[in-house]
This record gives structure tokens, sequence and C-alpha cells, in this order.
């Protein structure tokens, strides 16, 4: 259905179906993620530009910052909604056929970046309570301390970062 991207369709028998991501610590699909196309914060990982990337990104991000970063799960479920916000733009907005994911930890702060071959910059949009779509540079306007976009000679990385008390 048209404007319903993300929401929860009935099936046909009525009941509604939902996948849920869960910060798990244990997630082997995660694990197995960053085993298949490589850890974000060695090198830029280059997925397919297609929605189901969307659950790769979220994935590695998880593996990241729980596993590897140690950090808290709240920290863990705010980086992967914003990713998954980002992601989801460079799939439909930039008609790409790739994007790179690059994830960053210095004191006190996580970055995680979005590089897609497209100059087109995003555009943070007035959401009303009941729109069903353009809400995704919203959330990151609300939930991440700073976010931007670095136009590249080819192309534009898109970032947000967030504080975190490392341990």
């Amino acid at each position: 259905m048209a404007g319903l991207e993300g929401m929860e369709q009935p099936r046909g028998d009525g009941r509604v179906t939902a996948s849920r991501w869960s910060p798990t610590v244990d997630d082997e699909r995660a694990l197995k993620a960053v085993e298949l196309f490589g850890n974000p914060t060695e090198a830029e990982v280059p997925l397919p530009s297609r929605p189901e990337s969307a659950a790769t990104a979220r994935r590695l991000v998880q593996v990241v910052v729980l596993r590897e970063w140690g950090l808290t799960a709240k920290i863990a479920e705010d980086a992967v909604l914003l990713v998954s916000e980002l992601v989801g733009n460079a799939v439909r907005h930039t008609g790409a056929r790739v994007f790179g994911l690059r994830m960053r930890h210095r004191r006190g702060w996580i970055r995680i970046e979005v590089r897609d071959p497209s100059r087109g910059l995003p555009c943070l949009m007035p959401v009303q309570e009941m729109d069903t779509s353009g809400r995704g540079l919203f959330l990151v306007d609300k939930l991440a301390d700073r976010w931007g976009v670095d136009l590249l000679p080819r192309g534009k990385t898109t970032w947000f970062e967030i504080r975190v008390t490392d341990r």
C-alpha cells in the first residue's frame, strides 16, 4: 500500500504480523553479518541499496555497540533506530546501487555514517502526529546529540553522533 511502508499490514486471515528487532547481546545473526559484510569500525562496509539492507545495518550496529564497544542496550537501541532511518533514506531517495556504513568511537561519543553517491541533501521536514512517512530525520534530530551531512566530490555522508559514557 502506498504511503504505508514499514507499517504492520493485516494478513489475509485478519491477523497482524510484525517482525521486530530485539537488542539482545547473543544475536547470532548480528555476528554472522559481521562475518559476511565486514566490521564497520575497521573500514566502510558496502551494502546493496535494497530495503533488506536496513536489517543488515541494524545487526552490524547492534553487534558493534553491544559486544565490541560494551555500551548499554539503550545506546544500541537508539543507534539501531537511527541507522535504520539513514539507510532508509539512502535506499529510497538516492537511486544508488550501493551505500556505505561506517562506525567510529572516540572518548565520550559514537558516530555512525551512511555514505551514498547522491549529492542531494536530506531535508528535515516538520511532521504531524498522523504522518505515516517523512519522520526519519525528525527522529535523528530528536535522538542524536549531533547530526549532519558532509558533501563529498561524489556523493555525501549523512552521520549522527550520540554521547556515551565509556566504561
